[in-house]
């Protein structure tokens, strides 16, 4: 895949449909700013070479990601990322990656595999949204001013 920015992989034995797993790792690049508005995915053909899925499955996940508005199908030119969905703090270079990095790394050196470390991270994410969400609002706007 000549000059493509994102390689799709397809695990078969997790559950997840493939056109859904196409959909969220181009989501995940999206975030990570790996793909940037402009870049041009992988032909529905690259991605059945690369992974020995049907190329209607592929196509449905483009459709789907163009019809939330990600990309776009040009006839006889590919598809195109046509926004982004990347945060301050995710970029390559910021600190808070720096640090994350880090951790997963202090976490694998702990004996923790990917789905430990994924886990833990979700009920970190999980724990700190129930705790604002349970805030009184009054209190909510208190720490906003305080901060």
């Amino acid at each position: 895949m000549e000059g493509d920015v994102i390689e799709y992989r397809i695990d078969r034995g997790s559950g997840v449909p493939a056109y859904v797993q196409i959909v969220e790792q181009t989501e995940r690049a999206l975030r990570m700013g790996t793909l940037k508005v402009g870049d041009k995915l992988p032909t529905a053909r690259e991605v059945v070479a690369a992974t020995a899925i049907n190329p209607s499955t592929v196509l449905r996940a483009y459709r789907d990601m163009e019809q939330v508005g990600l990309v776009e199908l040009r006839r006889g030119l590919g598809t195109f990322v046509t926004r982004s969905l990347a945060r301050p703090g995710a970029e390559d270079d910021s600190p808070l990656r720096a640090d994350l990095t880090a951790w997963t790394a202090r976490a694998r050196a702990a004996g923790l595999e990917r789905a430990d470390i994924l886990a833990l991270v979700t009920a970190s994410v999980d724990a700190y949204d129930n705790q604002q969400d349970s805030t009184p609002p009054g209190d909510r706007e208190q720490k906003l001013e305080d901060t």
